[in-house]
């Protein structure tokens, strides 16, 4: 099996809608502006549904109950280091929470982490070499 398309269920759509749009730059492919929308990708889509939409489908089993905690988390990959911390600092200026700034892994990564408007907390990473 192959991931096809990644969906986040929220109750909070207006705003982050806005946030993978704007402060990410992703690019909508699929709007349906007050409930789903769906974004480009390499391979992989990005989606946001509004959990009413589901709960109005019938499938309330899970989907009325906010997601609590670290849901998931997106990687974005980076050129180098100096890469990382300077798209980390446009991300926070546009309107990104930042969480931790830059630092070495001991995965062999060069790491900086951000939240959504719903508190998912997502990386921006560079490899550094190999793994100690």
């Amino acid at each position: 099996m192959q991931i096809n398309m990644l969906s986040i269920f929220t109750g909070r759509f207006v705003p982050m809608r806005a946030f993978y749009r704007d402060v990410l730059g992703m690019t909508i492919t699929v709007d349906h502006e007050d409930h789903y929308v769906e974004f480009a990708g390499q391979g992989v889509r990005l989606a946001i549904c509004e959990r009413a939409v589901m709960q109005r489908l019938g499938l309330s089993a899970g989907y009325d109950n906010p997601a609590q905690g670290q849901a998931f988390g997106l990687a974005f990959e980076c050129s180098c280091a100096e890469d990382v911390n300077r798209r980390l600092a446009e991300l926070v200026d546009a309107g990104a929470e930042r969480i931790a700034v830059g630092n070495r892994m001991p995965w062999g990564q060069y790491t900086a982490f951000f939240a959504d408007p719903d508190g998912h907390i997502h990386e921006l990473f560079a490899r550094l070499g190999e793994t100690t």
